[in-house]
């Protein structure tokens, strides 16, 4: 979160029980995870139920991230939240990334999700804190409705 503080990221599961330890038992596929910016696909992650494919796909996953922006530890609009294994992505930028609160919705959400990696993911984050002010904010909620509704990105 903003400053580097860890926080609790409400979202629906769907994920199994003992996702993070499934994924690094089997090296190949941790490896291609981390190659593939932090991401698989869902037909080949064995982490995803079959419901959570569908939250995932519809975005319906994210809705409890908006209890996060009523407590004050995310915003509307800023930043995709990360984990921290991910904060290596932004290089000598990790303070600049970490200035802001993550947001429910954010640019690379907006740009394409899950099509766009790093380090291409992490110079459209750092382009939304360059960016940040209200009427930008509207533009990435426009932008970020559409891709919702398009899918396109969405695993």
């Amino acid at each position: 979160g903003q400053y580097g503080k860890r926080f609790k990221i409400y979202k629906f599961q769907s994920m199994v029980n003992n996702a993070d330890k499934i994924l690094k038992q089997d090296a190949d596929l941790y490896a291609k995870f981390v190659a593939s910016g932090y991401k698989l696909p869902t037909t080949e992650d064995p982490r995803i139920t079959k419901f959570g494919a569908f939250l995932r796909k519809t975005s319906l996953d994210e809705l409890p991230q908006f209890w996060n922006a009523l407590n004050g530890t995310m915003s509307i609009i800023g930043p995709r939240p990360v984990v921290e294994d991910e904060l290596v992505e932004y290089g000598e930028d990790i303070d600049k990334f970490l200035s802001v609160k993550p947001g429910v919705f954010g640019l690379w959400q907006a740009s394409g999700r899950s099509n766009i990696e790093y380090p291409e993911r992490a110079q459209i984050e750092l382009d939304y804190v360059d960016r940040a002010n209200l009427r930008f904010d509207f533009y990435v909620l426009f932008k970020t409705v559409i891709a919702i509704f398009k899918r396109d990105g969405a695993f």
